[in-house]
Protein backbone atom coordinates (compact mmCIF):
# COMPACT_ATOMS: atom_id res chain seq x y z
CA UNK A 1 0.00 0.00 0.00
CA UNK A 2 2.95 2.52 0.99
CA UNK A 3 4.46 1.59 -2.01
CA UNK A 4 1.62 2.44 -4.58
CA UNK A 5 1.04 5.72 -2.41
CA UNK A 6 4.86 6.33 -3.08
CA UNK A 7 4.44 5.31 -7.00
CA UNK A 8 1.47 8.33 -7.36
CA UNK A 9 3.66 10.64 -5.76
CA UNK A 10 6.43 10.32 -7.55
CA UNK A 11 4.73 9.71 -10.76
CA UNK A 12 1.77 11.41 -10.18
CA UNK A 13 -2.01 10.19 -10.06
CA UNK A 14 -3.55 10.09 -13.83
CA UNK A 15 -5.78 12.64 -14.42
CA UNK A 16 -9.11 11.61 -15.99
CA UNK A 17 -9.21 12.70 -19.65
CA UNK A 18 -11.96 14.97 -20.05
CA UNK A 19 -15.37 13.59 -21.90
CA UNK A 20 -16.01 14.98 -25.07
CA UNK A 21 -19.79 15.35 -24.82
CA UNK A 22 -20.18 17.26 -28.59
CA UNK A 23 -23.06 15.56 -30.94
CA UNK A 24 -25.49 16.19 -33.33
CA UNK A 25 -29.00 16.79 -32.18
CA UNK A 26 -31.47 17.65 -34.94
CA UNK A 27 -28.97 18.88 -37.00
CA UNK A 28 -27.74 20.89 -34.13
CA UNK A 29 -24.80 20.69 -32.06
CA UNK A 30 -25.97 18.75 -28.89
CA UNK A 31 -24.63 17.46 -25.43
CA UNK A 32 -23.91 13.24 -25.41
CA UNK A 33 -24.83 11.70 -22.30
CA UNK A 34 -22.88 9.14 -20.17
CA UNK A 35 -23.98 6.21 -22.15
CA UNK A 36 -22.71 7.37 -25.45
CA UNK A 37 -26.05 6.81 -27.48
CA UNK A 38 -28.39 9.72 -26.15
CA UNK A 39 -27.65 13.11 -27.95
CA UNK A 40 -29.65 15.87 -26.81
CA UNK A 41 -30.45 19.62 -27.55
CA UNK A 42 -28.64 22.34 -26.79
CA UNK A 43 -31.21 23.99 -24.61
CA UNK A 44 -31.94 20.80 -22.64
CA UNK A 45 -28.79 21.04 -20.98
CA UNK A 46 -29.13 22.88 -17.08
CA UNK A 47 -32.99 23.37 -18.15
CA UNK A 48 -33.91 21.56 -14.18
CA UNK A 49 -35.00 18.65 -15.65
CA UNK A 50 -32.36 15.29 -15.81
CA UNK A 51 -32.94 14.35 -20.07
CA UNK A 52 -30.03 11.90 -19.65
CA UNK A 53 -30.63 9.00 -17.59
CA UNK A 54 -27.53 9.80 -14.86
CA UNK A 55 -28.43 13.48 -14.80
CA UNK A 56 -25.29 14.94 -15.98
CA UNK A 57 -26.74 17.45 -18.22
CA UNK A 58 -28.23 18.94 -15.01
CA UNK A 59 -24.24 18.83 -13.10
CA UNK A 60 -23.96 21.37 -11.04
CA UNK A 61 -20.19 21.54 -12.72
CA UNK A 62 -21.73 22.84 -15.82
CA UNK A 63 -25.01 24.77 -14.60
CA UNK A 64 -23.97 26.75 -11.68
CA UNK A 65 -22.22 29.82 -13.66
CA UNK A 66 -24.55 30.17 -16.81
CA UNK A 67 -23.22 30.33 -19.74
CA UNK A 68 -19.82 30.34 -18.18
CA UNK A 69 -19.34 26.75 -17.53
CA UNK A 70 -21.05 25.77 -20.67
CA UNK A 71 -19.30 24.64 -23.41
CA UNK A 72 -18.96 26.65 -26.22
CA UNK A 73 -20.56 24.60 -28.42
CA UNK A 74 -24.07 24.61 -26.47
CA UNK A 75 -24.09 28.82 -26.67
CA UNK A 76 -24.90 31.40 -28.94
CA UNK A 77 -23.79 35.14 -27.84
CA UNK A 78 -26.29 37.80 -29.09
CA UNK A 79 -25.11 41.18 -30.61
CA UNK A 80 -25.91 42.71 -27.10
CA UNK A 81 -23.14 40.52 -25.71
CA UNK A 82 -24.80 40.76 -22.39
CA UNK A 83 -27.34 37.80 -23.98
CA UNK A 84 -26.92 34.41 -24.98
CA UNK A 85 -29.13 31.93 -26.12
CA UNK A 86 -28.51 28.07 -26.32
CA UNK A 87 -27.17 27.46 -29.97
CA UNK A 88 -30.60 25.45 -31.25
CA UNK A 89 -32.60 28.24 -30.46
CA UNK A 90 -30.83 30.34 -33.35
CA UNK A 91 -32.39 30.36 -36.61
CA UNK A 92 -35.66 29.16 -35.77
CA UNK A 93 -37.32 32.28 -37.09
CA UNK A 94 -38.03 33.87 -33.89
CA UNK A 95 -36.80 36.53 -32.18
CA UNK A 96 -34.85 34.52 -28.90
CA UNK A 97 -32.07 37.27 -28.49
CA UNK A 98 -34.82 40.39 -28.77
CA UNK A 99 -32.30 42.11 -31.21
CA UNK A 100 -32.78 39.35 -34.18
CA UNK A 101 -29.03 38.50 -34.08
CA UNK A 102 -30.03 34.90 -33.81
CA UNK A 103 -32.07 35.04 -37.17
CA UNK A 104 -30.18 37.95 -39.46
CA UNK A 105 -26.71 38.65 -40.25
CA UNK A 106 -23.44 37.22 -40.41
CA UNK A 107 -23.25 36.01 -36.68
CA UNK A 108 -26.65 34.13 -37.32
CA UNK A 109 -25.99 32.67 -41.22
CA UNK A 110 -29.15 31.69 -41.46
CA UNK A 111 -31.12 29.86 -44.24
CA UNK A 112 -33.71 31.90 -46.18
CA UNK A 113 -36.84 31.01 -44.79
CA UNK A 114 -38.45 27.36 -44.57
CA UNK A 115 -41.70 26.66 -46.96
CA UNK A 116 -44.08 27.75 -44.00
CA UNK A 117 -42.71 30.84 -43.83
CA UNK A 118 -42.99 34.12 -45.54
CA UNK A 119 -39.87 36.56 -46.10
CA UNK A 120 -40.94 39.82 -45.07
CA UNK A 121 -39.17 42.70 -42.34
CA UNK A 122 -41.35 42.10 -39.74
CA UNK A 123 -42.87 45.13 -37.55
CA UNK A 124 -43.13 42.91 -34.58
CA UNK A 125 -40.00 42.02 -32.89
CA UNK A 126 -41.61 38.70 -32.16
CA UNK A 127 -40.22 37.48 -36.05
CA UNK A 128 -37.10 39.13 -37.64
CA UNK A 129 -37.11 38.39 -41.23
CA UNK A 130 -39.79 35.49 -42.05
CA UNK A 131 -43.52 35.30 -40.45
CA UNK A 132 -45.42 32.41 -40.22
CA UNK A 133 -47.31 31.51 -43.52
CA UNK A 134 -50.95 30.95 -41.44
CA UNK A 135 -50.51 35.06 -41.09
CA UNK A 136 -50.78 35.51 -44.22
CA UNK A 137 -53.96 37.52 -45.34
CA UNK A 138 -55.03 37.78 -41.67
CA UNK A 139 -56.30 41.63 -42.15
CA UNK A 140 -53.31 42.28 -39.65
CA UNK A 141 -50.08 43.90 -40.88
CA UNK A 142 -47.10 41.97 -39.99
CA UNK A 143 -44.34 43.57 -42.97
CA UNK A 144 -43.13 46.48 -42.94
CA UNK A 145 -44.11 46.97 -46.62
CA UNK A 146 -47.93 45.16 -46.22
CA UNK A 147 -46.49 42.05 -48.34
CA UNK A 148 -48.13 39.53 -45.86
CA UNK A 149 -51.65 41.26 -46.95
CA UNK A 150 -51.24 41.77 -50.36
CA UNK A 151 -48.35 39.48 -51.87
CA UNK A 152 -48.28 36.84 -49.51
CA UNK A 153 -50.00 33.32 -50.38
CA UNK A 154 -50.89 31.33 -47.21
Amino acid sequence: MAAAVALAIIFGIPQRTPVNRHCTSNKMPGYLCDDRVTCIPASSVCNGMSNCANGEDENSEICTDLPKNLPAYLIFKCGNPQFWIYIDEKCNDINNCGDCSDEVGMLANCPSCGPNWWPCTSIFYQYCKCIPRSLCRDGVQHCTDWFDEYKCTP
